[in-house]
Formats: structure tokens, C-alpha cells, sequence
């Protein structure tokens, strides 16, 4: 029992809406983790236009997707490129229209804007519509409630909802998420996760913990 191949774009028969991404994305700045997969009506091949957005190569921003993470149909990647100088009394960006507006346009207003890499763990669960923007990092099993907007980081194992986002609530206590972290199962090899399934799709952390 070796699991699913995670290179096979739709993994499972008869239900193309469904793709692990990894084969699907071929953008140089879009990492994307082991079995992690899109849900999409229209089907998955279109994750990196239609759900990351404003995502160009000369700014150096990356899009980092941890293993076995779940992205409902509509979820949003806001990245870098939509932002705007924020430092003048006038956001509009004239100098990209050109015909003289660029001239004495400064681009370290604009870079200064620039929040870095947008960053998932693993097992993370992106609810329907969800938009994340620039430069936040979403913690290990990490839940992203439907419509949600997050805006700053999120921890491992919260549940965020809102726009802005808010915690919700923790998936587990302070000590049993310390214990997760530590026994990392995202990073085992997959014959170890297939032969621990009940342990992982269980809610004992001892017998997680003995697996490890």
C-alpha cells in the first residue's frame, strides 16, 4: 500500500474536477508539496492563472505550498504584483501607462510595498473563495474557513474565518499542537504514512507519537 502516485494529475478516476498540483503547475515561482490538490468544476489544469494572482517573475515573490494541503474551487493567491506605492498622497500607478507619466517615478516606493513570500505549511485546508494576500504564511493544519480574507499570519492548527480573517478557535490544546510539530507526519516517507493511516486520520497522539 504505497498510495497514489503524486505526480498523476487527476488522481482520482472519473472525477477530473480534482488534480494534485504538482504536475499541473509549471510556473518557476510556485513551489507546490506532494499530494496537495485543487477542486474545480472546470477542472485544475488552470490553478496558477485563475487562483494566482498578479504573480510576476521580476518581482521575486514566491508562492510556497506545503504537502498535502486541500484548495477548494474559487481560492485566491493575492501576490505582490497587486500592490501599489502607498507612500504619496496618490496610490494610482501612473508610471506603468507610460507617454512621460514614468519619468521621476521612484521604484523604491513601490518595493518597499513588496511583503515577501506567500508561505502554506502542510495539511492545510483552504476553504471556498478564500483569498489570501501577500507575503502571509499559513501555520501547519491550519484551517481557512469559506470567503475568509487573510491578512496576517496564521498559526498552526487555527481555524481562521472572516474578512479580515480571525481566529476562531484552535484545532487542538497548546501541548498536543507542540506534539504535532514535533512528529511532523508530512515529512515521513509515503510507505510510513500509508502503513500509519489510522494514526494520522485518528485523534490519539500517543499512538501518532509511537509511530514516529
Amino acid at each position: 500500500m504505497d498510495g497514489p502516485n503524486p505526480d498523476i494529475k487527476h488522481p482520482i478516476p472519473m472525477h477530473t474536477r480534482v488534480g494534485f498540483l504538482k504536475g499541473l503547475v509549471s510556473a518557476p515561482n510556485i513551489e507546490i508539496g506532494d499530494y496537495t490538490y485543487y477542486d474545480d468544476p472546470d477542472g485544475p489544469d488552470k490553478f496558477a492563472e485563475k487562483c494566482v494572482l498578479h504573480h510576476y517573475p521580476f518581482i521575486g515573490d514566491k508562492l510556497i505550498i506545503g504537502r498535502f494541503c486541500a484548495i477548494a474551487e474559487g481560492a485566491r493567491f493575492i501576490m505582490n504584483g497587486a500592490n501599489h506605492a502607498m507612500s504619496g498622497f496618490s496610490t494610482y500607478p501612473f508610471n506603468i501607462f507610460g507617454h512621460g507619466w514614468e519619468k521621476g517615478f521612484d521604484p523604491a516606493t513601490w518595493s518597499k510595498e513588496v511583503r515577501g513570500d506567500t508561505v502554506l505549511g502542510n495539511d492545510v485546508w483552504i476553504g471556498m473563495e478564500a483569498v489570501i494576500l501577500p507575503g502571509v504564511t499559513i501555520g501547519h493544519g491550519a484551517i481557512i474557513a469559506a470567503k475568509s480574507v487573510v491578512t496576517h499570519d496564521v498559526p498552526p492548527y487555527a481555524i481562521v474565518a472572516g474578512n479580515p480573517a480571525k481566529m476562531v478557535k484552535t484545532r487542538f490544546n497548546d501541548r498536543t499542537i507542540r506534539r504535532l510539530l514535533a512528529v511532523a507526519w508530512w515529512d515521513w516517507p509515503v510507505d510510513k504514512i500509508s502503513r500509519n493511516l489510522d494514526a494520522i486520520r485518528g485523534a490519539d497522539i500517543s499512538l501518532l507519537e509511537a509511530a514516529a
